[in-house]
This record gives C-alpha cells, sequence and structure tokens, in this order.
C-alpha cells in the first residue's frame, strides 16, 4: 500500500492506494456522516482543512474525492497508530459512488475483531 501527501497550505492533493480488503477496513471509517477514509500521511493538516483525495481500490477502479479533515493522528501517537488524517467524504453524488463501492466491498467480511487506524 502506498500513501503519498502533498500539503499546499490549507489545500492538499493526496493519493492513496488500497491494495487488499484488509487494509480498506482498516482506513474506512463508516461511522462518519457520508463516511471517510484514513489517510497515512507525515504532512501537517488542521481539523477542517479541505482536501482533495485521489482513492484507489483494490487496483480496479480510482475515485476523486473531496472532503475535510476531521481527525488528525499526529507522529508519535501512542498504540503504534500511523501518523494521518481522517478524510470526510464531501457530501455529493461522486462521494456517494466511492462510499458505495466501499461498503459494497467490505459488506461479506464482518472484520469486527481487526485494528483500524482510527476507533
Amino acid at each position: 500500500m502506498a500513501f503519498m501527501g502533498a500539503g499546499m497550505g490549507k489545500k492538499g492533493i493526496l493519493s492513496c492506494v488500497i491494495k487488499d480488503v484488509t487494509e480498506l477496513h482498516k482506513l474506512y471509517m463508516p461511522f462518519i456522516e457520508n463516511g471517510g477514509v484514513f489517510v497515512k500521511t507525515k504532512n501537517i493538516y488542521k481539523l477542517g482543512d479541505e482536501v482533495f483525495l485521489l482513492l484507489s481500490l483494490m487496483e480496479e477502479e480510482k475515485f476523486p474525492v473531496t472532503g475535510k479533515v476531521i481527525w488528525v493522528t499526529p507522529q508519535g501517537a501512542s498504540g503504534l497508530k500511523h501518523a494521518g488524517i481522517g478524510v470526510q467524504f464531501s457530501d455529493n453524488s461522486d462521494m456517494e459512488q466511492a462510499r458505495t463501492k466501499i461498503e459494497t466491498i467490505l459488506a461479506p467480511y464482518k472484520g469486527e475483531h481487526l485494528p483500524t487506524e482510527t476507533m
């Protein structure tokens, strides 16, 4: 899995490549309104920053995602968590397609016992 971030002041462009269901489970945030994803990055973002994310799922589909930072895990966080940000998907029809695809992929897998990067 590859993650890259490029900070641009309060705006940002990120890339997130998710290669398997286990990683998708770790990074997807279904408990967030409109859905969201955790993106590993060492760049510094603040809550509320707007970001653009190119999300690649299982080497099949790519989704351009807009959203805002709602979660920040700083470098050196306890619990061996990766540094990164939680991005809440914007409330629009383009994001609905990405969220539907993610939830369809995850539906057969319960995954409650698997650790996540957030909660």
